[in-house]
């Protein structure tokens, strides 16, 4: 079933109040939610669902479900039973999720900074990394921390836009990821604008200023394979 997703507008709304709308052995899902569900190399979001009457269940993951727009809500072992119908406050673990989009936004510099198609990526709170199909000789650690921070003390405003699917078949040069491709099919495309840095498409979560990052740090850059050199960053 679909499900409205709250963090496409809002990234910053750590809370909602929503319905059940299914329960499996797969998991939750709600007509609503502000839980990001993994994808694009961002983990999955966690916090806690809460009904009215202090039953609390704890939320360890979140992924996408079957059909359009279906987020599932994966609740912990032995955690309360929840029922169709039921109203609960969805919550999110919000420092976990925060540092998610710090590291994000901050992956979105780091591929300005090194011009270079991407092969892969992931996130987590602390660190994130994206490898790149370049020549290992081209990268160093030294001018990636220092062009990076010097985009971010910049501090540009982030921008959500949309195009269409044809909008962006007319201009594949914006999808810099080789190995993730932008969903299509819905009529339309989601892309992260960084005025004059950057515009690519991305489902993911940022933050509203680049100044938010804070400055990053190259913590190893080392080959993964012939067309795969990665690049890992953390908050400095």
């Amino acid at each position: 079933m679909a499900c409205e997703l709250l963090f496409r507008d809002d990234a910053y709304q750590q809370s909602c109040t929503a319905q059940v709308t299914a329960v499996s052995e797969h998991g939750i899902e709600l007509d609503r939610t502000v839980f990001y569900p993994r994808g694009g190399g961002q983990p999955g979001d966690t916090g806690q669902l809460r009904r009215a009457d202090g039953v609390t269940v704890r939320v360890i993951d979140t992924r996408h479900g079957e059909g359009s727009d279906a987020v599932v809500h994966l609740p912990e072992p032995d955690a309360p039973a929840l029922a169709v119908g039921d109203a609960v406050t969805a919550e999110l673990d919000w420092e976990r999720r925060y540092a998610h989009m710090r590291i994000h936004t901050a992956l979105h510099v780091l591929s300005c900074v090194v011009v270079a198609p991407v092969t892969g990526g992931n996130i987590a709170a602390d660190k994130g990394r994206l490898d790149f199909d370049i020549d290992m000789s081209l990268l160093d650690a030294e001018r990636i921390e220092r062009e990076a921070n010097a985009l971010i003390e910049r501090a540009v405003a982030t921008e959500t836009v949309w195009i269409t699917d044809a909008e962006l078949d007319a201009q594949p040069e914006l999808v810099k990821t080789m190995s993730v491709q932008p969903p299509r099919g819905a009529g339309r495309v989601r892309l992260l604008k960084i005025p004059g840095i950057d515009l690519q498409p991305c489902g993911g979560t940022h933050v509203r200023n680049l100044a938010e990052i804070g400055r990053i740090k190259v913590l190893r850059i080392r080959s993964e394979g012939k067309r795969n050199k990665r690049v890992e960053i953390g908050f400095a």
